[in-house]
């Protein structure tokens, strides 16, 4: 097998390029992120003589993936472990979580949840990983307006005092409260709270959310985030205090953590200490880059940390090299795919206009060679969905081969892969068939003992619909070495369908007859059905096209759901010719998925409207596409929205109104044409014709399509 002439080029540039002192956030070898994947929030903890991670688990609507832990021996190198948590019925995300030790010998995990109100709630265990079990009879142990009324119980941080003492800090949008909530515990039994109350905003200047407090030679430090998490604003500050009450005073140097000057370190905040060998070091998120929509997919990196004296914290230089720069280094051999040629079967560039979350347009390919750049912040990405894809590298030579790590984009969602190991590019011997996977982790850790030069990683199946085959990194290596015994149960979820490619739903009034709908009209498209009129529904003319007529009572369901094959991030393709006489805020046009357990990105509604979901509705503001130029009223337009599983975009007669990168996360549900389901967004208007597609279209598909379903 031969590697392009382009890629080595390539390699060699890079390699080049980061030689320069400069900081590049692409660059090879660079140790921020910590590690891989999307994550949020984080508290990092030591029992024994070892280090835990424990983070929200960002990249999934609204921060909502499974509850993880993060585990290593050197801060270096590090595992990933699912925890295996009890959670009460209804509960499923796990929101800032801390962790004790108590006095008891157990281990306490404390999470924020706002499905049940913004409350705290614990878990118990033997150990650092669980199996956690619910405390306090799954009752909250810091319920909302602890402290102070109404204030949201979030992102509790616990302090263990040196006089034995345990108090809890929590609170967010702590500006509109006026303070940060504080409860003393007893030590004993954590879910007792003997005293709480609140710290005045006066004291802590513009915190927003995020408490950490340290106790450090008799001076309680506490450090907390301001600005908006979602976007560049996010920032670290800090006040001190003689006792854990307070009163505080706001420290020097603020804010001591804050985005750089070319926001690739973007949003930086909600963090916590720890001490290793006499160096202090924050861990804190960011956001990935390029910056996703919507700022939920976050990144955990680490940095030095200076007290200049026991109350004053010096400024934070954020970096891309990361904590082993400053000397902490890898248990593990050398990697052989470090920086070593290597092909994809396929790159997803990313072209998109700028968004809220982003200062310019999108202009990135997820490039074959950052799956073996070591680091944790770029990734490779094939250039759709569909399956399988590969990537090939070449080590250079015959090289004993006996151990290969692959670092998944989503460490919470199993893929299924096979690797391969090659002499010559042509005969291939199987070292480690995972086709039929259906267990997450990251590192994913096959071994074997082949000999060969050429390594090929083939992706067959993901766990989810539309989930990308993307790589943070794979690693070779040429001998074994301890790792811990992370095991993860499988899921019992079967490999997720493929998108069809076809039209799945159809409605064309030129095929019915005029008149009040009575009877119910096939769906023409793959998916099958009837639609079922309900209300007043007449087929009748309107300048000159035959249309259906919804006065916004009335409304089309589908008798059979959206096939699966347009759960979670599928492909799509939506469109309507429509009339409008004077648009809403927004009317649905088409619905497709289930409103349940509605939150970011897990909704998708073709509307018209001029609101801020008036174009697609993704169940919350800030993914919502609006149109950038609203078509007229009182005319006939064709109205598409396509998706390829990244970017999202909106045309109007066949002319692109504009784009927004977007990953969604929705489960196939009822079909309807001119109802969403809530009676105030039902449509009013004209529909000559209505298509859903389980594809993505390009300009001149949807140029194509335009004409093809012209009235």
């Amino acid at each position: 097998m031969r590697i392009l002439p382009s890629i080595v080029l390539f390699s060699v540039l890079f390699s080049c390029k980061n030689e320069n002192k400069t900081e590049f956030w692409d660059g090879a070898g660079n140790s921020n992120p910590l590690v891989p994947g999307y994550f949020a929030d984080p508290t990092i903890k030591k029992f024994g003589d070892t280090y835990y991670i424990y983070a929200t688990t960002d990249g999934v609507k609204l921060a909502s993936g499974e509850p993880t832990v993060w585990v290593s021996q050197n801060l270096t190198d590090w595992y990933n472990q699912e925890l295996d948590i009890d959670l009460p019925q209804g509960l499923t995300n796990c929101w800032a979580p801390d962790v004790i030790k108590g006095t008891d010998g157990n281990f306490y995990y404390f999470m924020g949840n706002c499905q049940f109100g913004c409350n705290i709630y614990a878990y118990v265990s033997d150990n650092p990983i669980g199996l956690w079990k619910p405390y306090n009879n799954g009752e909250p142990v810091i319920p909302v307006g602890t402290g102070s009324e109404n204030l949201p119980a979030l992102d509790a941080q616990f302090l263990q005092t040196s006089k034995g003492e345990l108090f809890s800090y929590f609170g967010t949008w702590c500006h509109i409260f006026k303070g940060l909530g504080w409860a003393q515990h007893n030590p004993d039994t954590v879910s007792k709270i003997a005293a709480s109350g609140y710290i005045p905003i006066e004291q802590i200047p513009q915190m927003f959310e995020a408490a950490y407090p340290i106790e450090r030679n008799g001076k309680i430090i506490l450090m907390y985030s301001s600005g908006d998490c979602r976007k560049s604003s996010y920032a670290v500050h800090y006040a001190w205090a003689g006792n854990p009450t307070g009163p505080f005073t706001y420290g020097k140097n603020n804010p001591i953590l804050e985005s750089n000057a070319d926001f690739t370190v973007d949003g930086p905040g909600h963090h916590s200490l720890i001490e290793a060998d006499g160096q202090w070091y924050i861990l804190y998120h960011r956001h990935d880059n390029p910056h996703s929509s919507g700022g939920e997919f976050r990144q955990l990196v680490a940095d030095q940390l200076v007290f200049s004296n026991d109350t004053t914290i010096e400024k934070i230089i954020p970096t891309h090299r990361g904590i082993n720069h400053f000397g902490l280094k890898s248990d593990k051999p050398k990697n052989l795919a470090f920086k070593a040629p290597v092909e994809a079967s396929s790159v997803y560039r990313l072209k998109a206009e700028k968004s809220p979350y982003t200062k310019t347009d999108t202009d990135h390919s997820f490039l074959a060679s950052y799956a073996v750049d070591d680091n944790n912040g770029t990734l490779w990405k094939a250039a759709s969905a569909n399956m399988p894809q590969t990537l090939t590298i070449d080590l250079g030579k015959n090289r004993a081969i006996k151990r290969i790590f692959t670092e998944f984009e989503y460490t919470t969602y199993y893929y299924q892969y096979t690797l391969e190991v090659s002499s010559d590019g042509d005969n291939w011997q199987l070292f480690a068939n995972r086709s039929d996977n259906r267990t997450s982790g990251s590192p994913m850790i096959d071994d074997n003992d082949l000999t060969g030069r050429f390594v090929r990683l083939t992706i067959v199946g993901t766990e989810k619909t539309g989930m990308f085959a993307a790589v943070w990194n794979l690693k070779v290596y040429s001998q074994l070495f301890d790792v811990p015994g992370i095991c993860n149960k499988p899921a019992t979820t079967q490999r997720a369908m493929a998108p069809t490619q076809k039209l799945e739903i159809a409605f064309d009034a030129k095929q019915v007859p005029f008149g009040k709908l009575a009877q119910e009209i096939d769906n023409p498209g793959a998916t099958g059905g009837t639609f079922l009129p309900f209300g007043n529904c007449y087929v009748t003319e309107k300048k000159g096209v035959k249309a259906l007529q919804l006065d916004g009572n009335s409304f089309l369901e589908l008798s059979k759901p959206a096939p699966e094959s347009f759960n979670w991030n599928a492909p799509f393709t939506a469109s309507a010719w429509i009339y409008v006489t004077e648009p809403g805020e927004g009317q649905c046009l088409l619905l497709w998925n289930s409103r349940n357990n509605m939150l970011q990105a897990s909704y998708a509604a073709l509307m018209f409207g001029k609101g801020h979901y008036g174009a697609m509705a993704h169940g919350d503001g800030s993914v919502d596409l609006r149109f950038k130029n609203l078509p007229s009223a009182a005319m006939w337009h064709q109205v598409t929205v396509t998706f390829d599983g990244m970017v999202e975009t909106i045309y109007v007669d066949g002319q692109k109104d504009h784009d927004f990168p977007l990953n969604l996360f929705v489960e196939a549900g009822t079909v309807r044409i001119g109802s969403s389901g809530i009676p105030p967004e039902n449509f009013t208007g004209w529909i000559a014709n209505v298509q859903l597609f389980n594809k993505a279209f390009t300009a001149d598909e949807v140029l194509k399509h335009v004409e093809e379903t012209r009235p």
